[in-house]
């Protein structure tokens, strides 16, 4: 069975014209031609031509497919196994292309300007990032999303670093009012709920009592933040969600 050239432009999505062009430079000369000498393609000849539209889309040249193509020796598994082993590759680096534009659109939601070097050696291996879709889904459009990311967004490295410092002597605070025994209500507790709530106003929002709050629950609900807290004493998230709550009682 064989077909007319328009029939195989159909097919392949191609133009008769390029058809022609493969035909005159011997990339793909049909294998028929009738008696009125028209173009007549076998099905050898279409396996040829799906190979050589993978490898156009592939990048190749059309002189670096003819080389590919009548490579002596090799079969049609051959040229399979080659394009599946290509498509591997491709697939790999597009995976990895699209995981840095997902990156930096979550840095942007977040309003981290900073370069991948940078955001190591400011984060280490927590990654803000992965936070950001559940961020803008919470507050995504309020006040304080906005202020948050207008601020974050001028941040140099140098102030990420403060900001981490700060953060971790927030954390330290707490902890060491919980290690001692201190009450969760108690004026060593409820003064680290405060100091972590000035934090949060310096360097990314007005946190109000009602917000911090908000936070507080947050840390004890979600196991992401649960974790932070637990990684350095067990119960503390509760103690600090507790602090944070009895602060804005004695604020109120």
């Amino acid at each position: 069975m064989s077909y007319s050239v328009g029939q195989v432009a159909a097919f392949a999505g191609v133009t008769v014209r390029t058809l022609h062009h493969y035909d005159e430079i011997g990339l793909l000369s049909p294998s028929e031609r009738t008696h009125a000498g028209y173009r007549r393609y076998s099905e050898p000849d279409l396996d040829r031509l799906q190979r050589v539209l993978f490898y156009r889309k592939l990048g190749f040249s059309l002189e670096e497919i003819a080389a590919i193509l009548d490579e002596p020796g090799v079969d049609a598994l051959t040229h399979l196994r080659r394009q599946h082993e290509l498509l591997r590759r491709r697939i790999v680096r597009l995976t990895e292309m699209a995981e840095a534009v997902e990156t930096a659109m979550e840095a942007q939601i977040m309003g981290i300007s900073l370069t991948p070097q940078e955001r190591f050696e400011v984060f280490g291996d927590f990654r803000p990032e992965e936070y950001a879709e559940e961020v803008e889904e919470r507050w995504g459009g309020t006040d304080t999303f906005e202020q948050s990311r207008r601020r974050t967004s001028s941040y140099t490295k140098e102030d990420w670093l403060r900001i981490t410092t700060e953060a971790a002597e927030a954390l330290a605070g707490f902890a060491a009012a919980y290690e001692a025994g201190v009450p969760a209500d108690g004026e060593q507790a409820m003064d680290a709920a405060e100091r972590h709530r000035a934090h949060i106003s310096r360097w990314f929002y007005d946190c109000g009592y009602e917000i911090h709050k908000g936070l507080g629950e947050l840390y004890v609900s979600d196991p992401r933040f649960t974790a932070n807290y637990e990684s350095t004493a067990v119960g503390l998230a509760q103690y600090v969600r507790d602090a944070i709550h009895a602060n804005a009682g004695r604020r109120s």
